[in-house]
């Protein structure tokens, strides 16, 4: 993995004296208007969250107009302007850059008297500044705190953004080169850059004409006014080859195989009957799938830039796991089941995976004792006993595995004592368990309610991730020590005793959420926005910058349970 390139091109000679000229009083109409943190003619006028990154880019050369000479607009400027412009390339919005402004500023300075005004100057001047430095902010780290998310907590490299505004001054240099390096360097994000481009396409060519939807779920064999138009919205989606032949009289043929593509891209159950939800992600506007997308890439640009090694990323509302190669590309995939939309929701973070563990015990967490066991022990005393779960202190000492009173029941609720389920193939983490220790004690593991990984949709869990491959992600985990073959890791599965390995170099574990995942095929999938997080973010975004975190809501996400 390349690192995030900080640019060192005339930094150190700039940064050698930026403290002492940043303490030189202003004097200039361009220091005056940069001091108030605030200019008029923005579209977004505040830009505090800048303030910083003007005083470094201005502090080499005291405050001197930069993008201007002799009152006109130098090549560089009308170079950064278009970059400024064609931001919806990267997934931006260009209107957060004063996209439609910058015209009218031009022919202002073409146009003025032989010398413009210094306070003219000065506004464009910091006008264009201050714009270079939140696109470049924004295409590095993103536009809005990760930490305004439950959970959202990733490190992420440092980068001096007024630095990298410098040197796409520069003569001769290459402003996309300049750009890639400090954009995220995985071959997703490249990937849904490249889908945003064909989407947007699409959806300028205005066909975005709704399919009408049937009283009952549209089944094969069955007439349907509209087949035309289905076959051309999928033949434009690349879910229906240009060549398949369709009939004109029933649904069916290549019809329901191209429905049946749409369908796993989606999310959906691959049954090839267009229902309610199949008719829903057809006629979902183009322009929503372009902001799904959009909003992916804000959501790459939050995580890490580099890692020690190749990740294993959760993409939690598309219920998969990746484990990706040396060459970051997808190595291992697999179902996965993650927290409930109401109240257990799995939280977005960072983390390096440790041990892995044969034969775990799972210790009940108290919520989960009191809300859920302590009730179905009132039904049934002997049900310890039948489900294989030991009463044991605050130490682990074990106290029972039989028969439970009115003593103990009151124990268990006010936590003094524990529940903890033995290993064994019934045991709720099942045979294998991944640490990765986080703040939120959540984890991976396997279980024995393999039936949820058939299910489309798989928020099940208490906020832990359930693996549908245990085996092969233990194998893959462990590849790097030769005497964990996978023979020897089945054999330990089988083996009843407990066992914790530690992992030689751990390995990053990124949780992520994203609606629109692009793999290394190109092939575009799209999920619900199973918690809102998709809704709250283009709220966020909507404000413009400096972006602000939006109040809480009630029924936001409880505590993780670690399960």
């Amino acid at each position: 993995m390349r690192t995030t390139r900080l640019v060192v091109l005339m930094v150190a000679a700039w940064q050698a004296t930026a403290s002492a000229q940043l303490r030189v009083p202003c004097v200039s109409d361009l220091c005056k208007l940069a001091a108030a943190g605030s200019l008029t003619s923005l579209r977004w006028p505040g830009f505090s969250d800048q303030r910083e990154s003007v005083d470094r880019f201005y502090a080499p050369t005291n405050f001197a107009l930069v993008w201007t000479k002799n009152g006109r607009p130098t090549e560089t400027a009308y170079r950064v302007i278009q970059l400024l412009t064609d931001a919806d390339q990267k997934g931006l919005n260009p209107e957060d850059y004063d996209a439609a402004r910058w015209e009218a500023r031009l022919q202002a300075l073409q146009t003025s008297a032989s010398s413009p005004r210094e306070a003219e100057l000065a506004d464009f001047d910091l006008s264009l500044t201050v714009n270079a430095l939140r696109f470049v902010s924004h295409l590095h780290f993103g536009r809005a705190n990760p930490g305004w998310f439950h959970g959202s907590k990733f490190q992420h490299e440092e980068a001096d953004v007024a630095a990298i505004v410098r040197e796409l001054m520069l003569p001769g240099v290459n402003a996309r080169n300049t750009l890639d390096s400090i954009e995220p360097p995985y071959e997703s994000y490249r990937q849904t850059l490249k889908a945003l481009q064909k989407y947007i396409a699409m959806m300028k060519e205005g066909r975005d004409e709704p399919l009408p939807e049937t009283e009952k779920p549209l089944d094969p064999k069955m007439p349907y006014p509209a087949l035309d138009r289905l076959a051309a919205n999928l033949r434009r989606l690349g879910d229906l080859p240009d060549s398949a032949q369709i009939s004109t009289d029933t649904y069916g043929g290549a019809l329901v195989d191209g429905v049946k593509h749409f369908q796993s891209r989606h999310g959906l159950d691959v049954d090839g009957r267009i229902g309610k939800a199949t008719f829903a992600a057809l006629n979902t506007p183009l322009e929503s799938r372009v902001q799904q997308l959009q909003r992916t890439l804000e959501r790459w640009r939050w995580v890490p830039h580099s890692f020690t090694r190749p990740p294993i990323i959760v993409n939690i509302p598309e219920f998969d796991l990746r484990a990706l190669n040396d060459k970051y590309t997808t190595e291992l995939e697999m179902k996965v089941v993650v927290g409930k939309a109401y109240r257990t929701q799995t939280p977005v973070f960072a983390a390096e995976m440790k041990s892995v563990v044969f034969r775990p015990y799972w210790n009940v967490p108290v919520s989960i004792q009191r809300k859920e066991l302590v009730p179905k022990l009132l039904k049934d005393r002997d049900y310890l006993l039948k489900n294989d779960y030991e009463l044991v202190t605050p130490q682990d000492a074990v106290i029972s595995d039989g028969t439970v009173d009115d003593a103990i029941l009151a124990q268990l609720r006010s936590g003094k004592l524990r529940l903890r389920q033995r290993p064994g193939p019934e045991n709720s983490l099942g045979l294998i368990k991944f640490n990765f220790p986080n703040e939120h004690d959540v984890y991976m593991h396997d279980t024995p309610a393999r039936v949820l990984f058939a299910r489309s949709r798989r928020d099940f869990s208490h906020g832990c991730i359930r693996v549908e491959k245990p085996k092969q992600l233990a194998e893959w985990v462990l590849r790097s020590d030769a005497k964990w073959t996978p023979e020897k890791i089945a054999a330990q599965m089988e083996d009843p005793r407990r066992l914790e390995v530690s992992i030689q170099q751990p390995i990053p574990v990124l949780i992520v959420y994203a609606t629109a995942v692009v793999p290394s095929t190109g092939e575009v999938h799209f999920s619900e926005d199973i918690y809102g997080e998709d809704a709250r973010l283009a709220k966020i975004l909507s404000a413009g910058p400096p972006y602000a975190a939006p109040p809480a809501t009630s029924g936001e996400r409880g505590p993780h349970p670690r399960e």
